[in-house]
């Protein structure tokens, strides 16, 4: 059991409590507590579970697949070959979550956080791992000098993958947002705004001196965006979608790039998520968060719901009001 010492208000969670019965899994009924996003401090381990000091804090990997089929074994939880077994998703995803003061999990999803702040930690469960996991399929087409990256949507997950970019590869990070002030926050780290609206794709194009986009990362995933992508990645280039807006895109043989690689993602491995705290501690990577108390978390997900958070909403359950 943990002691949550913060838990990241997602804007999943949001499709999730506005519309119960768009559940296309079957695993998502409610009751249960959401909060898919958890840090803690062990505060009671069950039978059998050793190597684990009450007091220690840990980052949570949230999916939570059968432990038995392949992609369990890669530590892939979220590709489980046996999901229809299971009751639930994940941790905050059909299994009681981190918006609580405690939450049960598996010994096994815990990855240590060491003397780092949990706190600020807590959105990099699936903010970090996600965009990280894009980053890492991608990477090959990012390898050597004069590359590009576009970054589409700089919600919680593109203000980290920027950050992430610039750590992994010596790319060229093209960003674009419908917000100008998301966009002149990534610049600290190297993010070069592109503007949208009519001609975006020209800008796209002109900024990379005609070359094309070779990995483009969309965190919105609605039509518009997967056809920017599909608009300006070059040949051979990659198009992930970690936007998971649900939108249709018409691909066609005669407008998309020879071998541009279209494909989606879902969170990560808990190997990546080892990668993602490693990085943190290192300095490399920093959420932006607002923290509330637990009372304050209706708050917060009404701010989710207007559009006007500017950063990661972090519930700490046990700050006073």
């Amino acid at each position: 059991m943990l002691k949550v010492a913060g838990s990241g208000a997602c804007h999943s969670d949001v499709a999730l409590f506005h519309d119960y019965d768009a559940d296309p899994t079957g695993k998502l009924t409610p009751p249960y507590v959401l909060g898919h996003e958890v840090s803690g401090w062990v505060d009671e381990v069950g039978p059998g579970v050793t190597g684990f000091e009450v007091g220690s804090a840990h980052l949570v990997y949230g999916p939570i697949g059968c432990q038995r089929c392949r992609a369990c074994s890669r530590g892939q939880d979220t590709y489980c070959e046996n999901v229809a077994e299971m009751s639930y998703l994940a941790t905050g995803l059909g299994r009681d979550g981190g918006m609580a003061e405690y939450v049960v999990v598996p010994a096994r999803n815990l990855v240590p956080l060491g003397d780092a702040d949990p706190i600020a930690a807590a959105p990099l469960a699936d903010a970090g791992l996600t965009p990280y996991h894009t980053i890492k399929n991608a990477l090959p087409a990012l390898a050597g000098g004069g590359k590009y990256a576009l970054v589409i949507g700089l919600g919680g997950l593109g203000y980290m993958a920027v950050q992430m970019l610039a750590a992994l590869s010596g790319a060229t990070i093209l960003v674009t947002d419908m917000k100008e002030d998301a966009m002149k926050a990534v610049e600290q780290f190297g993010g070069v705004p592109v503007a949208g609206g009519e001609g975006q794709a020209d800008r796209i194009h002109e900024a990379t001196k005609g070359h094309g986009v070779d990995a483009v990362f969309d965190f919105v995933g609605v039509t518009p965006t997967i056809e920017l992508a599909m608009t300006v990645v070059r040949r051979q280039g990659s198009v992930v979608i970690a936007g998971i807006a649900g939108h249709p895109y018409e691909w066609s043989f005669y407008k998309a790039p020879y071998e541009a690689k279209l494909y989606n993602t879902d969170w990560g491995t808990i190997e990546d998520l080892y990668d993602v705290v490693a990085l943190y501690k290192d300095g490399k990577i920093s959420p932006h968060i607002e923290k509330y108390t637990l009372e304050g978390g209706l708050e917060a997900y009404q701010k989710l719901v207007d559009g006007t958070l500017s950063a990661r909403a972090v519930i700490v359950p046990h700050a006073e009001s």
